[in-house]
């Protein structure tokens, strides 16, 4: 039984998969100072819900964009699962290219992306993760990571907002009726959501025609669905695209 552990600047999802399938997914807030301590009580309290034991796993894959939470999570791995993690990032076959100038600079979180949607959908693509920076990486037709473009993500624009203008109000995020706000509430939402659908649309249509080629458009991350049915320029939508790409790169080094 495998946990994958995948860590973003503001949660960190642990997953387990028995073999065959997913079987239990857990969100916690990311922070750097956890100790290895407090993720083994926090996650043998959900695993007991789920009628395992820490003692169920026999690997472990850690996927992190926060490096100094690493330590805590190996130590996780080591103390209480009883494995030596995969830790991506560090001397793992990843099993593609990666056509960047500094191929040491692109993060774990992106070329993980970039396997999860190249072992599913065919051709050259596009992947957007929304998340605390949204990204949007391309993908060659043989699977290689030939970069991208980071903007700030939503949540993190809505923040700066509301921190930084002392009139306006901390919002939720939600699609507006009306492009044209008549109050000030929605007036922000309707700038920061039909904003980022034109920041997804102008961004994929200038990729499109930098690349000359066809490219299928892959979208995931915590806030995506919330742009489903929004836009067309998203060709699927897929949740699970990142612990997929964990599980491959975890199946690819295993032998």
């Amino acid at each position: 039984m495998l946990l994958a552990i995948e860590q973003g600047n503001t949660n960190t999802l642990f997953a387990v998969h028995d073999g065959e399938r997913w079987t239990a997914q857990w969100r916690a807030a990311t922070d750097s100072s956890r100790t290895a301590d407090e993720y083994a009580v926090w996650l043998s309290q959900l695993l007991n819900m789920a009628g395992l034991t820490l003692k169920a796993f026999d690997g472990c894959i850690v996927s992190s964009v926060v490096p100094q939470s690493i330590f805590n999570l190996r130590n996780l791995a080591r103390r209480y699962l009883h494995v030596e993690p995969l830790v991506i990032g560090e001397n793992v076959d990843l099993g593609i290219p990666i056509r960047i100038d500094k191929p040491s600079e692109a993060g774990a979180d992106r070329l993980v992306n970039a396997i999860g949607a190249h072992v599913v959908y065919p051709g050259a693509l596009i992947v957007i993760d929304s998340g605390t920076a949204t990204t949007f990486d391309v993908v060659s037709a043989d699977g290689g990571f030939e970069g991208g473009v980071i903007a700030p993500g939503i949540n993190l624009s809505m923040e700066a907002l509301h921190n930084a203008a002392a009139k306006l109000p901390r919002v939720a995020i939600q699609k507006p009726q009306r492009v044209v706000g008549t109050d000030t509430v929605g007036a922000m939402q309707s700038g920061v959501f039909w904003g980022y659908i034109s920041l997804i649309e102008g961004l994929i249509a200038r990729i499109r025609a930098e690349r000359e080629e066809e490219l299928t458009v892959i979208a995931t991350g915590g806030v995506a669905s919330l742009f489903h049915g929004a836009t067309t320029s998203i060709d699927h939508f897929d949740p699970d695209l990142t612990i997929r790409g964990m599980l491959e790169i975890w199946r690819r080094n295993r032998t």
